[in-house]
């Protein structure tokens, strides 16, 4: 009865003509984000956290809520039809997607899509409101140690998954622990990385940092490549727009393994939605009745990935809501933004805000339902927005950008900054070094050393306290399984090859 009565709450918040035109904007940019090739949701939010400034944290989190989801859908529309994916979770649905529009199928892959990313975006949002409480009930038991396990746990476990090379994403890892550091240590009140200039004693604004490394990074990234840049030739939709009854019968099968694998493996293990996309597609290769027609046009291989990286997105708000950890690079932008509104996400947040969390549950059903409605209609739309010059392009992320961080602050050092982080993950992209940790890194530092120095309080100086209560253990354990994970294959191995039996031949 108390879900129920939330439930209502949630929908009266949620059902304000305010929130529900904010609900609109999210999801139709959020589809708009994931249609332009090279913007994505992480540089879509940031982009759009200045318009949230003065805005009530409810609104402000409906907002990015929908445009977070928005872009998951939004990239699957332009890898199905011209084969060029969105952003990072829909490079997976090109191989079958596309294979589907070229035999005249685009009708039932999109639609495949759009329903597909429906289910499994309800599905994560009834998840989230059945076991957000309970998770957040078991969490008021924690103490500094166990948040400080916590904290190292989701930066191990995002610091393994986001990129090729393990030593490359804890270098960016470990670098936005450092910005974290910059400014004045609240206890002993010492400047720290300040190197004499009194507008870094506040530290670096999260926006700032946000911003360069995504929106001008991707605009730089689009200014070295512009001269070989190829124009997009988009295909005509052909044949009908709804499933056939085969299709049907092959789409509930693999639409509720890629929801349960997305939620369990992108959301709540914190990998991120392209991830769960690439391991529904495993899954789908593994246990789909049609395995040998995958990659030639199968509607699993649309199906699956699509509803996985929905499920992962809004599975990835449970870690946000209930534990203040980001399951993934949007929600750690998204946790940046909601602290610099003054509101903070984590176990009390149920009890203390419910009209918070609740109308983001309602919102996040209200947002489903418009982007069903919103996007089968308005597929030839999408397409045509790939002809949108990629200078203009580039020029409306420049503007929005300098505004942004401008009306922020009112500070040139804020704009300089920028400019240099945009410069600096110009390299890293260069260097395949992931963003995402720089961000994760930044948001959770100050967190890390206030309650690792809490419990060096509770301890008398001692790190016995990490490895003396049995939650902090189980999580720090958790931490080096996932960071350990890349050696256990090559270790394994060697031991294989050490204890092997000579064979006859070599004897």
């Amino acid at each position: 009865m108390d879900i129920m009565h939330n439930l209502v709450t949630g929908f009266t918040v949620a059902g304000t003509p305010f929130n529900l035109l904010l609900a609109f904007i999210g999801v139709f940019l959020g589809t708009v984000i994931g249609v332009l090739p090279g913007i994505g949701p992480m540089t879509g939010v940031a982009l759009l956290i200045p318009i949230t400034f003065g805005m009530p944290p409810t609104s402000a989190i409906i907002l990015m809520a929908g445009i977070y989801y928005g872009a998951m859908y939004g990239g699957s529309t332009t890898s199905i039809l011209v084969n060029t994916p969105g952003e990072s979770s829909s490079v997976v649905t090109c191989l079958d997607g596309h294979e589907m529009a070229k035999a005249g199928r685009a009708g039932p892959a999109l639609a495949a899509a759009a329903i597909g990313s429906f289910i499994a975006g309800t599905f994560a949002t009834i998840m989230l409101m059945a076991f957000g409480p309970v998770l957040a009930k078991v969490a008021l038991r924690f103490g500094p140690p166990e948040f400080f396990a916590l904290m190292v746990m989701g930066l191990t476990v995002v610091t393994s998954l986001a990129g090729r090379s393990m030593l490359k994403a804890l270098f960016a890892t470990l670098l936005g622990l450092a910005i974290a550091m910059i400014g004045i240590d609240l206890q002993s009140a010492v400047q720290r990385f300040t190197f004499g200039n009194p507008q870094l004693m506040d530290g670096i604004e999260f926006l700032v940092v946000a911003i360069g490394l995504f929106a001008l990074t991707e605009v730089f990234i689009n200014i070295s490549e512009m001269k070989n840049a190829k124009e997009v030739s988009t295909e005509k939709i052909q044949g009908g727009l709804w499933l056939t009854k085969e299709d049907w019968k092959r789409f509930w099968p693999s639409c509720t393994r890629g929801t349960l694998s997305g939620f369990f493996v992108g959301g709540v293990a914190g990998a991120g939605a392209a991830v769960a996309s690439f391991v529904s597609y495993g899954i789908e290769k593994r246990f789909s009745k049609h395995k040998d027609q995958l990659g030639k046009g199968a509607i699993e291989g649309v199906t699956g990935p699509e509803s996985a990286n929905n499920a992962a997105a809004g599975g990835s708000l449970i870690y946000l809501l209930c534990l203040g950890i980001p399951g993934s690079g949007t929600t750690a932008i998204m946790l940046g933004a909601l602290i610099m509104l003054g509101l903070q996400p984590g176990p009390l947040l149920f009890s203390t805000q419910p009209e918070f969390v609740w109308g983001l549950i309602a919102s996040m059903y209200i947002g489903n339902v418009m982007l069903l409605v919103l996007n089968l209609p308005l597929v030839g739309m999408w397409v045509k927005l790939l002809k949108v010059p990629e200078y203009l392009l580039t020029l409306f992320i420049i503007l929005f950008s300098f505004l942004g961080v401008y009306t922020m602050n009112n500070s040139i050092q804020d704009l300089m900054l920028m400019v240099l982080f945009g410069v600096i993950g110009y390299g890293m992209k260069r260097a395949d070094i992931p963003a995402s940790p720089v961000i994760l890194g930044m948001v959770l530092g100050k967190q890390m050393e206030e309650k690792f120095r809490q419990s060096m309080v509770i301890s008398d100086g001692s790190l016995s306290i990490f490895f003396t209560r049995p939650i902090a253990v189980v999580l720090l354990t958790l931490a080096f399984i996932s960071i350990t994970n890349p050696y256990w294959k090559p270790f394994g191995a060697w031991l294989k090859g050490l204890f092997a039996k000579p064979s006859p031949e070599a004897a």
